[in-house]
């Protein structure tokens, strides 16, 4: 996807909320994280023939192609709760953290958590980008949401059809133009 979008690509990654579904994924529920955090892709992406001896995951020398665009591959964001340690996970290794179903007062919090933890990592705070998902798809939502300090906001559409999908779109940006 990096590749063919020109190096537009944007890899979203959470670790998952059902216990269930992650083990018949071959997941382990309670290390879902620390399986998230072995750099596998990493190595992928940067390698023409890699091979992983992990804690999680073991393999032999692999090809993968075709490799991203970005040199180093597509920024790594995660998308979770304002809970538990990841913030430490995002100041750690990742390039922005997603909200998920935060109100903007939430955002704010969760964001001068992000930054504190970011410096105390000596990493510069404002190199995370904040994605609030969802943003209502109106000019006081949106408002809201940057000025809680999200960077950028992602609005859900789910409409019946591809007309109504292009007239909410149109909708939509014409509140953007605002």
């Amino acid at each position: 996807m990096d590749l063919f979008s020109g190096g537009r690509f944007i890899f979203g990654i959470g670790a998952g909320w059902l216990n269930g579904e992650t083990e018949i994924m071959g997941g382990n529920f309670d290390h879902r994280w620390g399986q998230t955090r072995e750099p596998v892709m990493k190595k992928l992406w940067a390698k023409d023939e890699a091979e992983f001896h992990g804690k999680y995951y073991d393999s032999p020398p692999v090809r993968s192609f075709p490799k991203p665009a970005q040199r180093t591959g597509p920024p790594i964001y995660i998308g979770a709760f304002a809970t538990g340690n990841v913030f430490r996970r995002i100041a750690s290794y990742g390039h922005g953290w997603i909200t998920w179903m935060l109100s903007p007062d939430q955002v704010r919090q969760g964001r001068d958590m992000l930054y504190e933890t970011a410096a105390a990592l000596g990493r510069d705070p404002k190199s995370i980008e904040v994605v609030a998902a969802p943003v209502p798809p109106d000019l006081e939502g949106m408002k809201a949401f940057e000025e809680a300090g999200a960077d950028t906001g992602l609005i859900f559409l789910l409409p019946d059809g591809d007309k109504q999908m292009l007239d909410e779109l149109e909708r939509i940006a014409q509140i953007a133009l605002v």
